[in-house]
């Protein structure tokens, strides 16, 4: 049985080391982690699972990031442990952290990601929401927690300050 639990500070550097597992090194030099640099993830909204044993099994992460005037949530990582892998972890975590975003009163929520993907869970290319270079137009998504939440949003992704 898979536990969701807030992440604590206690879970910071195991949840790094998950992240170093699964992704390619030099992960730390995109252009989201500089949105991320000196921010705290958002409370309540970065959440750890856990299997049974108490093992960590999956993390998401969610940032505070301005577009304009608009606050949003910026999404990620996102990772699963790959013994855990292929069990739908990955959908429960998005599914549930969106959701209690929602109950938090978040209205938009972004990434960059493959959109193939991230689209059955709703997210859609921004096309008049630029990220700080080098990303990839295309593979910056959103998803709108609210109706309309993403209408007359545009221009560059800044961190919240």
């Amino acid at each position: 049985m898979i536990e969701l639990k807030p992440e604590t500070k206690d879970d910071w550097w195991e949840v790094e080391a998950l992240y170093d597992l699964c992704f390619a090194p030099g992960r730390e030099a995109l252009s989201s982690y500089r949105l991320r640099d000196e921010v705290d993830p958002v409370a309540g909204l970065s959440l750890v699972a856990r299997d049974g044993d108490g093992t960590l099994a999956g993390a998401i992460r969610y940032w505070p990031v301005r577009i304009g005037v608009a606050d949003a949530l910026l999404l990620g990582p996102i990772a699963v442990h790959p013994t855990h892998q292929g069990e739908g972890l990955g959908g429960y975590l998005m599914l549930d952290s969106l959701e209690r975003a929602a109950e938090m009163g978040w209205h938009r929520v972004m990434l960059v990601g493959d959109a193939p993907y991230y689209g059955r869970f709703g997210f859609t290319r921004l096309d008049d929401v630029e990220m700080p270079p080098p990303t990839n137009p295309a593979r910056v998504l959103g998803l709108s927690l609210t109706d309309g939440a993403w209408t007359g949003v545009k221009g560059l992704v800044t961190r919240a300050a």
